[in-house]
């Protein structure tokens, strides 16, 4: 592994991550504690994802091979679910972005995210507890077209029961807290 690329640590290539286990995957063992040092490259690799292993390493005050190890185990242990870029989605083209609230019949959870994960645009699907169930994070090219996937796409899936949307005026993305 080149020394100054963490998007491939210990062979794996670098995965979006997947939705949460189902009911018939096997249980997830218990997570070992992170101690200072963990908590601390995992804020370091939030704010840069691409940070070489020699720069992770002089940071947390530890050898290249301890934070080799450590990032690796981070990996394997499932606390590290893959590297990705932070994209502004209106130098990207994607100048609309909406949360869509779904109600949706009880126990169609896993049907409706299986659904809503084919949706162009859609970055973040949350089953939560409230006035709604379901919360989705879009972006789209413009307002016609997020009309156009709340309209005919979304509202077509029979267990969505009402939808309701919120337009983003303005977004910032909080990186982990500075040490």
């Amino acid at each position: 592994m080149p020394d100054e690329q963490m998007a491939n640590s210990g062979g794996q290539p670098a995965t979006p991550a997947g939705p949460p286990p189902t009911a018939s995957a096997p249980p997830s063992p218990a997570a070992r504690p992170l101690d200072t040092i963990d908590r601390s490259i995992l804020r370091m690799l939030q704010t840069d994802g691409r940070a070489s292993i020699r720069s992770v390493a002089e940071r947390v005050h530890v050898s290249r091979a301890n934070a080799y190890a450590r990032i690796n185990r981070l990996i394997d242990d499932g606390v590290i679910r893959g590297f990705s870029a932070l994209i502004d989605q209106e130098r990207a083209g994607q100048g609309a972005s909406a949360y869509i609230t779904l109600k949706i019949v009880q126990n169609s959870w896993r049907t409706v995210r299986k659904q809503l994960t084919t949706l162009p645009g859609a970055t973040h699907i949350a089953l939560v507890s409230g006035d709604f169930d379901v919360l989705l994070l879009v972006h789209t090219k413009d307002n016609r077209e997020l009309r156009e996937l709340v309209l005919t796409r979304i509202q077509s899936i029979p267990e969505v029961l009402s939808t309701r949307t919120l337009l983003v005026f303005e977004e910032t993305d909080l990186g982990p807290e500075e040490e």
